[in-house]
């Protein structure tokens, strides 16, 4: 059972055509949904006006905005400010302790956390963004398809809540393409996935991971790939209804028709 989003050229468009397909479902919801970005950068900020229209949804309902979204899987102005590594330093001394909520030490809210601090068993903390870097600029390293990000630690992670934790489970960097042609591609998986809430600052957010991983190696870009293994078209009691979200799609779909035309 799995739901394919046909391929789309960036953000917005994967956002749109996930949401509308998804919605279609009985329950407006669906199991393996498939979404692949050609470009993860293109229209991948407040510029763009679906981005911005989501975004004001977003905020007047006092709900998480796109790039509070974005910026849990991957700090781009932190990164933009310091640059790697000291930025990852700044994460830990200056973001953490403002976001973790006092005696909670399993989940701060932030996945990026979780890439530059996975647990060992002895030792410190494992930086799986630098040790993944590492690998892709050595030239020594033959193996191509195993370059894997761990989010889910069940150690952490199972406990008795239906609810909370981590939604984003694992991803996985893959090189395409041979000689000049060779791209960095990135596939990530989401055990739960809410389309409104979370789906437009969640695809932003993990384009500028690949980015910064694509960067650091000295790789062109490659496409993203995301894999809902559950998705849903979110309702949040007291905030908004089935009404708000056709509202807030056909507003989208009019900006869109707008910026084609111009």
């Amino acid at each position: 059972m799995y739901l394919p989003v046909p391929p789309q050229p960036d953000c917005v468009s994967a956002w749109r055509e996930a949401v509308r397909l998804v919605n279609a479902r009985p329950g407006h919801h669906e199991h393996n949904v498939l979404i692949d970005v050609a470009d993860p950068l293109a229209r991948a900020d407040l510029s763009d006006p679906v981005v911005a229209l989501v975004d004001a949804f977003l905020k007047d309902r006092d709900t998480k905005r796109i790039e509070t979204v974005a910026n849990t899987i991957f700090p781009a102005a932190l990164y933009r400010r310091y640059g790697s590594p000291t930025f990852f330093t700044r994460f830990t001394d200056n973001v953490l302790p403002k976001v973790r909520s006092p005696g909670k030490k399993s989940w701060s809210g932030y996945y990026f956390e979780r890439m530059m601090q996975l647990p060992q068993p002895e030792g410190e903390p494992l930086n799986q963004l630098t040790e993944i870097i590492g690998r892709l600029k050595d030239p020594t390293v033959r193996a191509l398809n195993k370059f894997e990000l761990s989010v889910f630690d069940p150690l952490r992670d199972v406990d008795g809540s239906p609810y909370g934790g981590q939604c984003l489970s694992f991803a996985s960097f893959k090189l395409i393409g041979d000689g000049d042609g060779r791209r960095l591609a990135l596939t990530a998986m989401y055990r739960n996935h809410y389309y409104i809430e979370k789906l437009l600052g969640n695809l932003i957010g993990l384009g500028r991971l690949q980015q910064f991983v694509a960067e650091e190696s000295g790789i062109a870009m490659g496409p993203l790939t995301i894999l809902s293994t559950h998705a849903t078209i979110d309702v949040k009691n007291g905030k908004w209804n089935r009404g708000d979200i056709a509202a807030l799609l056909a507003a989208c779909d009019q900006a869109k028709a707008l910026a084609v035309a111009a």
